[in-house]
């Protein structure tokens, strides 16, 4: 009888580990890095929100690898000093594979360096200045278009816009030089001259004194490049001037919804280049994908205005993971390797990379749909012009 019970009791902790649920296998950590606070933080904190969204969409597929797929989200506080800091961070203590960020130029090409020295690639979903491909950084892989890509989705317009003179009024970043580079070049290309060119700092709410200079200048079109807070108060303090100019926002920033709420009539008339089209999500290049990514950023109550952002979020992330599903393995180098190989559909449109920069350090650029709108009547329509090319 003895025997028995200890018998028993040896096979017991067999049992028990038999009946035992298997651990839960670690999720596949992808760092994301954006303004969350700071003066860009809107668009930060939209593209956070659509890239929440396609994590849970992964997720909701089995995830990665046969793993969930977690985001680790660090606050670059609109500060390029910042955004290194955050990028050695998900690099040295979170150990993450592969990264998404970090929104505007500057902070990109500050962590830039980082991605260099531990190995670790970045999808840039945002920052369009040419410098972050054409440095030399083999960890980089754009889905943005950079600005003089944006210049030649403008190209085609050129004839129907009329544009004869104009003058740049520009956030003083690597965004917003680089743009006024590019579609000064895009000017001089298509007969038109060149006027004067304005910058201000990110921070800055009064752009009085450059719109003065503007309005002295014999321009028909002021090309804008900032985020849709600063071109907010520019709007107003060019109708407070009278400032009778075409404006043309650059950059994919400008969230037209949101400058009809904060700027109402001083809204009316200005063109903006886009990415995404959430008024008309047919439009797109996957209309049934931009549909349902559009429905469930309303289900969520996310702002409307945010759509523009958020849908870079969504990107960078669908990205990143199909790297790691190619890779294999959740390893940086693997991924990089597997970014390469990368053939799937976004809400902009397809994403395949291409070498660009100098040879043996080449970065990877892919090609964006680019589209303009105008605001008219106090909602967003596409130009006649737009829809015959």
């Amino acid at each position: 009888m003895k025997q028995a019970i200890r018998a028993l009791f040896v096979a017991l902790p067999v049992v028990a580990a038999l009946a035992a649920p298997a651990p839960a296998q670690e999720a596949v950590k992808v760092g994301v890095i954006q303004p969350l606070s700071g003066s860009v933080a809107a668009s930060g904190n939209y593209v956070r929100m659509g890239a929440e969204i396609e994590r849970d969409w992964i997720n909701a597929k089995g995830g990665v690898l046969g793993r969930k797929v977690e985001l680790l989200i660090e606050d670059n506080k609109s500060d390029p000093k910042e955004a290194a800091t955050a990028a050695e961070k998900l690099i040295v203590r979170d150990k993450v594979p592969v990264i998404v960020g970090a929104w505007g130029s500057s902070m990109t090409l500050a962590a830039m360096p980082k991605l260099e020295e531990y190995g670790v690639p970045m999808i840039v979903e945002t920052s369009s200045a040419s410098t972050i491909t054409k440095r030399g950084n083999p960890w980089i892989f754009r889905i943005s278009p950079p600005s003089e890509m944006e210049a030649l989705g403008l190209e085609k317009y050129m004839k129907d816009l009329g544009i004869k003179q104009a003058d740049f009024l520009a956030v003083n970043t690597d965004w917003g030089r680089g743009a006024v580079g590019a579609f000064g070049d895009l000017l001089k290309r298509s007969g038109a001259q060149v006027g004067s060119a304005e910058f201000m700092e990110q921070a800055a709410t009064d752009m009085n004194a450059q719109i003065t200079k503007v309005k002295a200048g014999g321009g028909d079109t002021l090309f804008l490049t900032t985020s849709v807070e600063q071109i907010t108060l520019v709007l107003k303090q060019a109708q407070e001037q009278r400032l009778v100019r075409r404006v043309i926002t650059t950059g994919g920033s400008s969230s037209p919804s949101q400058l009809i709420k904060q700027a109402g009539a001083a809204a009316e008339g200005t063109y903006h280049i886009l990415f995404f089209l959430p008024w008309f999500p047919e439009a797109m290049p996957d209309g049934k994908l931009a549909k349902a990514f559009v429905d469930e950023w309303a289900k969520r109550g996310h702002p409307f205005e945010g759509l523009t952002e958020g849908f870079r979020g969504h990107d960078g992330v669908l990205t990143a993971v199909e790297g790691i599903r190619l890779a294999g393995k959740a390893d940086p180098k693997a991924v990089q390797a597997a970014l390469w190989q990368v053939n799937t559909m976004g809400l902009n449109g397809p994403i395949k990379f291409e070498k660009d920069g100098p040879a043996g350090k080449e970065s990877g650029q892919s090609k964006p749909s680019i589209f303009i709108v105008q605001v008219k009547d106090g909602k967003i329509a596409l130009p006649a012009f737009s829809a015959k090319k």
